[in-house]
């Protein structure tokens, strides 16, 4: 009997959190500074799971994101090259309904970083 109850427990533990997890899948614009360099992105994001992948485009053209979720923890990252370096831009930010995410990005390749917010397009 204990461990019936044990078991009901979990799933429903592990179904409250799959209910409270974001979706972030949609259309979102991304306004990054690094550096005191200020850029913007149209981003589409589908998610998967708590896999987040999806493709940008700004001013340096299109990129392919890849990321993870983890609560409302959200990563993600592309890579591409700057005047003939590679180049990796991670952001790991916070999700939150009511303002889109928000948090900061790294540029490891030349050691900056910066911060960055996402809203989603309606």
């Amino acid at each position: 009997m204990k461990i019936k109850f044990m078991l009901t427990m979990i799933a429903a533990t592990a179904l409250t959190l799959a209910a409270d997890a974001p979706s972030l899948t949609g259309k979102w614009n991304v306004h990054t500074s690094v550096a005191g360099n200020d850029s913007d992105m149209s981003c589409s994001f589908e998610q998967k799971d708590m896999t987040l992948a999806g493709k940008c485009e700004g001013q340096q053209g299109e990129v392919t994101i890849t990321g993870k979720i983890d609560g409302n923890k959200v990563n993600f990252s592309y890579k591409s090259e700057y005047e003939g370096m590679p180049l990796t831009v991670a952001y790991e930010g916070t999700y939150d309904a009511a303002i889109g995410i928000k948090g900061a990005v790294d540029v490891p390749e030349f050691s900056v970083d910066g911060d960055f917010s996402a809203t989603l397009v309606k």
